[in-house]
């Protein structure tokens, strides 16, 4: 019963903070609303750091936690509330179809990724007496099959080692390993695909808004609702995308963001240079021993088991 309690508490402050976000974001094209999108965009991006910080600095100050998951899902409810009730009014029953079709599936996909083991090690499978935050696996030979189980890394979040690691999700509340990176890069693509086709509807809802306002549709809010979701979806896909190409790069050259971030604490990535004579210091360099070529690192990373 506490542990719910503490879940009900945690989501209930992640849908105040939703909501403030948005009401927020609600207020630039109503004071702005004849300013360029760049500008609008800019005094959007402004406020969401300034109120998240001040969110943050608040429930710390309160003692009050949140839930990453949680909030990603109201912000999802709430983006698809306004298409429901707002957007879909101009658009074709095709794009919203189409846009409540995707919804559903970032739904059901987010709840798998929260669900699914990334790969946790188990004591029956590794010696984790022999690891540390900084070490990889204790095998000695250095086959194809070894290089593989040396990827464990241990997640300082979920404080266990989780085999092909790239990194600890917030926003989905799970790590993101070798059993659910191709779920991972698909809910990701999703979230963009989404996101643009949000983007492309309240974009015609805007430039068919004389067409409602003349047939007695109530306007104002409605306007500025449609295009202050429509800004809060564009500052999205503006930082998914690089995220999106990262993780693409990191795939074709088989390579995971912890190991890149950190490759001076993995000695299968270090490559140490002999100094010159008199000199008393060797130089490291990187280098990546998983890397078998772009075709076969794609191979490898959808054959993922």
């Amino acid at each position: 019963m506490l542990a719910w309690s503490k879940s009900i508490g945690r989501c209930t402050v992640s849908f105040i903070s939703v909501l403030l976000t948005q009401l927020a974001l609600f207020l630039v094209p109503l004071f702005f609303s004849a300013s360029p999108i760049l500008i609008q965009l800019t005094l959007s991006a402004l406020v969401l750091v300034v109120v998240l910080g001040f969110g943050g600095w608040c429930k710390r100050l309160l003692g009050f936690n949140a839930s990453a998951p949680a909030f990603v899902f109201c912000s999802i409810f709430f983006i698809w509330g306004v298409h429901i009730a707002i957007v879909r009014q101009a658009i074709s029953p095709v794009m919203d179809v189409l846009f409540n079709v995707e919804m559903i599936m970032l739904i059901i996909g987010l709840f798998r990724i929260m669900l699914k083991d990334p790969g946790f090690v188990v004591s029956e499978s590794f010696s984790l007496g022999k690891l540390n935050d900084n070490s990889v696996l204790g095998v000695q030979t250095h086959n194809e099959s070894s290089l593989l189980q040396m990827r464990a890394r241990y997640c300082k979040s979920c404080q266990t080692y989780v085999q092909g690691f790239d990194h600890h999700c917030p926003a989905f509340g799970n790590c993101i390993g070798q059993k659910n990176y191709v779920l991972f890069m698909v809910l990701l693509v999703g979230f963009i695909t989404a996101e643009i086709s949000y983007i492309v509807c309240s974009s015609q809802f805007t430039s068919k808004f004389r067409v409602l306002e003349e047939n007695r549709v109530e306007s104002g809010s409605i306007l500025v609702m449609a295009r202050s979701t429509l800004l809060f979806c564009v500052l999205q896909v503006l930082w998914q995308g690089p995220f999106l190409i990262w993780h693409v790069y990191c795939i074709c050259f088989n390579i995971r963001t912890e190991e890149w971030v950190n490759w001076k604490n993995y000695p299968e990535f270090q490559l140490n240079a002999s100094s010159l004579s008199g000199e008393n210091y060797q130089e490291t360099s990187f280098k990546n021993p998983h890397n078998k070529g772009v075709l076969q690192n794609v191979k490898e990373f959808l054959t993922l088991k």
